[in-house]
């Protein structure tokens, strides 16, 4: 028979109030006898249209995760860029061998995992908030962002 655990509630309560105050989307925290996890979906309009790309980390043309459109100048005042909701640091890829989540071209749904920020050693999964064709990828992979940063592009 399994053993019950009582939930210390206002450990979960700090922990949630923790998440909106840093605007995290998961923590967790662990001690010898108890781990609690603690997990929230962003709200869609956390999505903006950027006014401007960082002029740090320029990327190079010949990397395989962005694409160039030379006749579109102004991508990143597209409706459909996906802003950075943190500071930290970008993963295309679930790890360091595996398969980008999405490349240029590849057809997204809503809720489909697009990126990962790391943000205090805390992975966030990034999801889609629609669905769409990806146009454009503005980051390189293990690329620090900063809020607000233009990642990708969803048409």
């Amino acid at each position: 028979m399994a053993q019950q655990v009582e939930v210390n509630a206002e450990a979960v309560r700090q922990l949630a109030g923790l998440l909106k105050e840093t605007d995290l989307t998961e923590i967790e925290y662990q001690t010898d006898n108890i781990k609690i996890k603690v997990s929230r979906s962003i709200p869609q309009n956390v999505v903006t249209v950027s006014s401007q790309i960082p002029a740090a980390n320029p990327v190079s043309e010949s990397s395989p995760a962005v694409s160039r459109n030379a006749g579109n100048d102004n991508l990143e005042n597209h409706p459909g860029v996906i802003e950075a909701q943190m500071v930290g640091t970008v993963y295309l890829s679930p790890g360091p061998d595996a398969e980008a989540f999405v490349s240029v071209g590849d057809t997204v749904t809503q809720g489909q995992t697009l990126f990962i920020i790391e943000a205090m050693k805390v992975m966030n999964m990034i999801k889609a908030p629609r669905s769409g064709i990806v146009k454009h990828i503005f980051v390189q992979d293990s690329q620090p962002v900063e809020y607000g940063d233009p990642i990708i592009i969803i048409d």
